[in-house]
């Protein structure tokens, strides 16, 4: 059974990584219909709760058997309980991935956000509570698809309607990560702190390939994990301690840095009330799973070697930046890509060399004295 998910899950990641290595209209038509057909079901999932509770089925909504404690209360399994419920809600950092792609993000990105947001946390709700008119908690946390055996429940012979629509929300979960994901790889390498082949583009397409395939291949190592619960421990620890990090310099440099174009402005409370929730999230999950969070840390840090050896150590031997170069340009051929045009630049020499200076650091070796000069006639 294990063996059966993992080889799906493959098929299914490289299959959307060719979709989103094809075109970004493909993707995003993917992705539009996946998520029509994700709120359908849910909507189905709602209105079938409702007709319950009209019927009278609502023994698990009482407050005396809703609040009925089935264990003795814990605050690290409360923490790690928001920590893993809190992943269903995680898409509202990936738009913040692909701002250079929308049109007028300034307007549109807090838009998205202010709309998906309470829509996301209507439609979740008044789904568990439409699970519980027909399933007791055992039930839930006994089942390995709630909305399938939902469905087995109440709709009968149309009970077939669950299984896809558990499909395609997978799909397009696994979609909307490839696409927003790759564009993370993407900006990192163009500031010079990963491979600079990854912030290439197809030629025609306008696809970054490279950092969509390194994408897929680290969606593939996730893979070995097969304990669902255990791999959203791992995503979700490394996830909201970046968050986190990331919140709280927002708020050094609203200190530090005062005057800073803020395009999008938010009141300072809002992070701060963030960073609270986020302090009580990590420290108490790391107390109540301390291997797991260990191990997601562990992962994380990991990181910390290769960036001293890819950014910080700057005078590399020409040996090695030979040998990156040539598997640049070997990537570069296999994938048709080439470095996207600056805007506001036809290609000068003045792109160019800025170009050249941001990826010098990690993988571009010395230029070599009066070069320029040498090339001149």
């Amino acid at each position: 059974m294990v063996y059966s998910e993992g080889v799906s899950g493959a098929v299914v990641s490289v299959l959307l990584t060719w979709v989103n290595c094809s075109s970004v209209r493909w993707a995003t038509r993917v992705q539009d219909i996946f998520t029509a057909g994700k709120l359908l079901a849910l909507a189905l999932i709602i209105i079938m709760g409702v007709v319950q509770i009209c019927k009278g089925e609502f023994f698990w909504l009482e407050p005396k058997n809703a609040f009925e404690n089935f264990q003795e209360p814990d605050i690290g399994l409360i923490a790690l309980a928001f920590l893993q419920g809190s992943f269903a809600y995680g898409g509202w950092n990936f738009l913040n991935y692909v701002t250079e792609e929308l049109v007028d993000p300034y307007k549109n990105l807090p838009r998205a956000i202010f709309i998906s947001i309470p829509l996301v946390t209507f439609v979740y709700v008044f789904a568990n509570v439409a699970y519980v008119t027909a399933m007791s908690p055992q039930e839930l946390l006994a089942s390995n698809a709630v909305a399938v055996t939902f469905g087995e429940k109440l709709l009968g012979v149309m009970a077939w309607i669950m299984p896809i629509s558990v499909a395609l929300s997978t799909f397009g979960g696994v979609n909307g990560s490839l696409f927003t994901s790759s564009r993370l790889f993407f900006a990192g390498a163009r500031e010079g702190h990963l491979p600079s082949v990854l912030a290439m583009i197809h030629v025609k397409r306008c696809t970054p390939i490279p950092a969509l395939l390194f994408t897929c291949l680290s969606t593939l190592l996730m893979l070995v994990t097969s304990d669902m619960y255990t791999l959203i421990n791992y995503v979700g620890f490394i996830n909201y301690l970046f968050y986190g990090v990331t919140v709280a310099g927002q708020i050094v440099l609203r200190w530090k840095k005062p005057d800073i174009p803020r395009p999008i402005k938010i009141n300072l409370l809002f992070p701060i009330i963030y960073l609270l929730f986020w302090a009580f999230l990590l420290i108490f999950s790391l107390w109540s799973e301390p291997v797991v969070c260990g191990i997601g840390l562990a992962i994380m840090l990991t990181g910390v070697p290769v960036y001293f050896l890819g950014v910080y150590w700057q005078h590399k031997p020409k040996c090695f930046n030979d040998f990156i170069e040539s598997l640049t340009l070997v990537s570069q051929k296999m994938c048709v890509v080439v470095y996207p045009k600056v805007d506001g630049d036809s290609g000068t020499e003045e792109a160019t060399s800025e170009m050249e200076e941001q990826h010098k650091p990690i993988f571009q070796p010395t230029p070599v004295k009066d070069q320029d000069s040498e090339e001149q006639p």
